[in-house]
């Protein structure tokens, strides 16, 4: 259920039976030739067509993140990381005010990672509750059947060019790009990061079949769903 399609009723009726939300968060940034909003699109989409059947509550995507590194490549958003600590904080207050005890975090973006440090903080003086944070990107089944198509993956690449993160009539490179220095990558500030690495994706093919991405996305929706359905105690 997305709470956009909720009135505060239906909510207190929703509390009566179930104390479960998810939460996507995304991220604002380069992803070459894809979205600048392909973190947002997949874990808002991953998490609603996870929920659906389990008539869990889905709220909307927070579409900010934390991204330095990517600062000068016009239209990437950046949050400061006690600022992005401060509203998971604030959401996570604002759930448990209305009665929600089961928070899943389905996460897009690496950077958001200082995110999860602020929510375990947040469960010590709030026992009652519990919080998952899920990666869906590298969790174990959904890596595993990345790596299975192909092992050269990783930002702006093929594993994440979907249906729906690409743009109307931009077309791909054909070729494979070549693995970045990811350690001399976390070396740099955002201007030589962007000199380095040129369009933005940081290795792997630019694209790959749709059936392909399909086999993914459905090992990406069950191993959520998992999540949303079993072991909250």
């Amino acid at each position: 259920m997305n709470i956009s399609d909720m009135n505060w009723f239906q909510v207190e009726t929703y509390l009566q039976s179930d104390d479960r939300a998810i939460v996507p968060l995304g991220s604002t940034e380069q992803h070459a030739f894809l979205s600048n909003s392909v973190d947002s699109i997949l874990a808002a989409r991953l998490a609603q067509e996870a929920a659906a059947p389990l008539g869990v509550v889905v709220f909307p995507v927070l579409a900010f993140g934390i991204t330095p590194y990517f600062a000068t490549f016009p239209g990437s958003i950046s949050l400061r990381m006690d600022t992005y600590a401060r509203i998971i904080v604030d959401v996570l207050d604002s759930l448990a005010t209305s009665g929600f005890r089961r928070v899943l975090f389905v996460n897009g973006h690496g950077g958001n990672t200082p995110g999860q440090t602020a929510a375990l903080e947040w469960l010590n003086s709030h026992a009652y509750c519990r919080i998952r944070w899920h990666n869906w990107w590298n969790a174990p089944k959904t890596l595993a059947k990345v790596h299975e198509i192909d092992p050269i993956a990783s930002h702006a690449s093929w594993m994440e060019n979907f249906p729906w993160t690409r743009l109307p009539n931009i077309g791909m490179p054909a070729e494979r790009k070549p693995m970045v220095d990811l350690d001399k990558l976390k070396t740099m500030g955002a201007p030589a990061v962007k000199d380095y690495l040129g369009d933005g994706n940081f290795g792997g093919h630019y694209q790959r079949a749709d059936d392909e991405m399909q086999a993914i996305w459905e090992v990406a929706i069950a191993e959520t769903q998992a999540l949303i359905r079993d072991g909250w105690a």
